[in-house]
């Protein structure tokens, strides 16, 4: 996998783009900075279609003095980082309401861009957006996955190739983004986390919020690192800062706007009453996640408790991914109840059916480590799938009805 060029991965979202850009005037294409978006649209980009970005500081002036004057000047536009100027989508929505030619523009923002006040709501219906997350290791290997299809069909398809042991361990460390796949040496990605993480909290959290203690920005986000995967206790991670609750609440979203973290919601019904509703932390990628908390494969061979976590928000992210590429929706969860049992990851269809999967960094599992899922299945019944034990083994192993413990990579089976 080293010596891939990265320019020539194809990404498994450019068909929801494409289908879109038919029959819709804006295409959003939403997703971290540096996850691949410029080069993803940079595709369509032909004589019809010019391409603009916002970065260009002198391009960014003239928008920002006169968005409705830059937009009519413009037929068919690609436009880079539109999160820098979000008065420019009030303009687009002018020019699209008198011309509403399907295709006309295809926008990038390294923002959530839903999150943000100035976006006008009328574009509802008028912009579609595509999540574009760092590459998964099915884009990777060229090879679309039918993981979520076939549990929810209620079967396993064992995968053509495992990947164990140290090669796990070296996948998950490496995560999705495409400057970290290329670099093999860790001092090397080091390096560009660091300038990435720099960049994005010196310039990118500006375009979208009014931070006040702005040098605390990076002590939480690597205290966030180490809560990863865990459930969110505002009072403790502030008081770790000196902030009261609402504020780290208030930085948390905007690390969550600029896709860094996200909040993994409880999984619950109506009649259930001894659920613990609070949401889990999770990065968006277990590569950057991994670099800063300073994981190697040395530091993983002597202290094996490090890589449960890591393992889990790779997992997470891999099936966050598939989900951004399908037609069908999915919904991610998790389920805690006050016995402290637990399933790290509950995926419900529009139908109401449902997957548990736990995530386990052993080769090795037992029948008690199907607990949590087993309370799922009972609780769900017919609309309970299957509960799956995803581990660092070989072999699909059932332990009792629609139970299974199952090599990690079937995810991309």
């Amino acid at each position: 996998m080293a010596g891939t060029h990265l320019t020539l991965i194809p990404r498994f979202a450019i068909e929801r783009i494409l289908t879109a850009l038919k029959d819709t005037p804006v295409v959003m294409v939403n997703g971290p900075r540096q996850c691949g978006k410029t080069t993803l649209v940079r595709q369509f980009a032909s004589t019809s279609h010019v391409y603009i970005t916002l970065d260009d500081d002198t391009v960014l002036a003239a928008v920002r003095s006169d968005p409705s004057g830059f937009v009519r000047q413009l037929d068919y536009a690609i436009i880079d980082e539109v999160q820098r100027a979000p008065e420019l989508l009030r303009a687009i929505k002018k020019a699209i309401d008198d011309d509403r030619r399907p295709g006309r523009f295809l926008l990038t923002g390294s923002a959530n861009i839903l999150t943000l006040p100035t976006v006008p709501e009328s574009l509802a219906g008028r912009m579609e957006i595509v999540q574009l997350l760092p590459l998964s290791l099915a884009e990777i290997n060229s090879k679309k996955p039918a993981f979520l299809a076939h549990a929810f069909a209620g079967a396993l398809v064992p995968p053509a190739e495992i990947i164990i042991d140290q090669a796990l361990v070296q996948t998950v460390l490496t995560g999705g983004y495409p400057e970290m796949f290329m670099r093999q040496n860790p001092k090397r990605r080091q390096a560009w986390r660091r300038d990435y993480l720099y960049a994005l909290l010196q310039r990118d959290v500006r375009d979208v919020a009014k931070i006040e203690k702005f040098d605390l920005l990076p002590r939480l986000l690597q205290i966030l690192a180490h809560h990863s995967g865990q459930l969110i206790n505002f009072t403790q991670i502030a008081g770790q800062l000196g902030l009261d609750s609402k504020t780290a609440s208030k930085y948390l979203a905007v690390f969550e706007q600029l896709f860094l973290v996200y909040r993994l919601k409880p999984w619950f019904r109506n009649q259930l009453k001894r659920i613990i509703k609070t949401p889990k932390l999770h990065f968006f990628d277990a590569g950057l996640l991994a670099s800063m908390l300073g994981a190697t494969p040395e530091r993983m061979a002597e202290n094996r408790t490090l890589f449960g976590p890591l393992l889990e928000t790779f997992v997470v992210s891999e099936i966050m991914k598939q989900i951004t590429w399908g037609d069908e929706t999915y919904t991610l969860h998790h389920y805690r109840d006050k016995e402290q049992d637990e399933v790290d990851l509950v995926v419900e269809n529009e139908v109401g059916a449902v997957l548990g999967i736990e995530i386990k960094a052993s080769a090795s599992i037992s029948a008690s480590d199907f607990k949590g899922l087993r309370k799922l299945a009972h609780i769900c019944q017919d609309d309970f799938k299957l509960g799956i034990v995803l581990y660092n083994g070989e072999n699909i192993v059932p332990f009792g009805d629609r139970l299974f413990a199952a090599p990690i990579s079937c995810l991309w089976g």
